[in-house]
């Protein structure tokens, strides 16, 4: 257990230990995590005495001197507006109080909310409540999931006697709405990990150089409340084919995400990373090598199984009559789940508009349900018809031959 991890558990029976906030601030200064560290003596400062926050101040001084030192302008300011925030807390207070005080009783006093990234801890969630029997159908994909990373978070004595690594990487990827994003979650909830979403938002930076930080400061947040899953979605974004950028700006946020995921000084021992995209062929192929991500998985259209769970989901809760699932199942052939999740809203909406204009009220039919999947197509179609030219043309390494399977059993539909 590295000393991290220790101070985590003694602020996890006490969070108002304020030297623990201080020595975990001291532990990311040494591992160069500014954000973290400063977080953390944030939190020190709430609950120490005048002693501790002389030596919180110094540390302080300490962080804004070598940012000074080493950062970018912009990175400059942006430690210098934290120093200065942090100083000037307990200022702010009294002057908000003073000018509360002088307001006058016919004002409304408007209250400013700051917007901006999620930084440090910010983007931490909690182990997700979702387990695998909560996803209805995909069991090819979940047993793959359980070897590749399940099994090796729950018993990793066996997979230590045989040097097989735990953690490394997942690429997710199939047609939009088909449960990407929550099977990863699943898989978080199955192995009681840490589930932290990344999105575009929290990487990319207008400021030169910035982006980069941004990653080093994800994967070092990640590695340490390991075991954890770094979640990407919509990967595409940020590890998009350096042979087809147009931007030079974009090729070293690429290069410094390759080098976190495997490189010569990091390491995904315990980590996870999972991304998920629509559009594979725009991945950078680096990504797609053993050791990244090792393991390319098609997360397909929901089988028949798993649309009769999503119906029973969807319609669980409404006043609904005798409905016969396994019909709607066959009736629904290469919907997704969102898809589906339409099919019950567009029927929804037609039995409340009827309800307003005759005045009588009656549940959900099988016959709605019907109507509503008549007025619908499955918005999968179109990705599964993209993706059959690079079945075709582009699977020389066998990244497709799940989806070439899956189409082949499909043709009458697809054409």
């Amino acid at each position: 257990m590295d000393k991290i991890e220790l101070i985590q558990k003694m602020i996890e029976q006490d969070c108002t230990n304020a030297y623990a906030w201080y020595l975990l601030g001291l532990e990311y200064c040494e591992q160069g995590v500014e954000s973290l560290a400063l977080q953390a003596f944030s939190e020190a400062l709430k609950y120490g005495d005048e002693a501790l926050k002389n030596k919180i101040f110094v540390e302080l001084g300490k962080l804004a001197s070598k940012n000074q030192a080493e950062a970018s302008p912009a990175s400059r300011r942006e430690a210098n507006e934290g120093f200065e925030k942090i100083h000037s807390e307990k200022a702010e207070k009294d002057e908000d109080l003073q000018e509360a005080a002088a307001v006058p009783d016919n004002l409304i006093s408007l209250k400013v909310i700051e917007g901006g990234k999620r930084i440090g801890n910010s983007l931490d969630q909690e182990t997700p409540a979702v387990r695998f029997h909560d996803v209805g159908g995909l069991d090819n994909l979940k047993e793959i999931i359980r070897m590749k990373i399940v099994k090796p978070f729950i018993n990793p004595g066996l997979f230590d006697r045989f040097r097989k690594k735990t953690g490394g990487g997942i690429l997710l990827f199939g047609p939009p709405g088909c449960g990407k994003t929550y099977i990863a979650k699943a898989t978080a909830g199955e192995c009681n990990a840490k589930f932290i979403p990344v999105h575009i938002t929290d990487i990319l930076d207008p400021y030169l150089g910035m982006s980069s930080q941004n990653i080093k400061d994800i994967f070092a947040n990640a590695r340490a409340k390991k075991p954890c899953i770094l979640f990407f979605d919509e990967i595409d974004t940020v590890g998009y084919n350096r042979s087809k950028l147009s931007s030079e700006h974009m090729r070293p946020i690429v290069d410094h995400l390759l080098a976190e995921i495997e490189g010569i000084d990091s390491s995904t021992d315990k980590l996870l990373i999972i991304g998920a995209t629509n559009m594979p062929w725009d991945v950078d192929s680096a990504f797609k090598r053993p050791g990244r991500f090792d393991k390319t998985v098609f997360v397909p259209p929901p089988d028949e199984a798993a649309r009769i769970s999503i119906f029973k989901l969807k319609l669980a809760g409404r006043p609904v009559e005798t409905i016969d699932y396994e019909l709607l199942a066959k009736a629904t052939e290469l919907y997704s789940g969102a898809d589906i999740d339409n099919v019950v809203e567009v029927a929804t909406e037609n039995v409340i508009h009827e309800i307003l204009s005759s005045g009588k009220e009656r549940p959900i039919s099988m016959k709605d349900l019907s109507d509503a999947i008549t007025s619908t197509k499955p918005s999968t179609i179109e990705w599964l018809r993209t993706i059959k030219n690079y079945v075709k043309y582009a699977n020389q390494a066998g990244l497709y031959d799940d989806v070439e399977r899956y189409l082949s059993k499909h043709k009458k539909i697809l054409g």
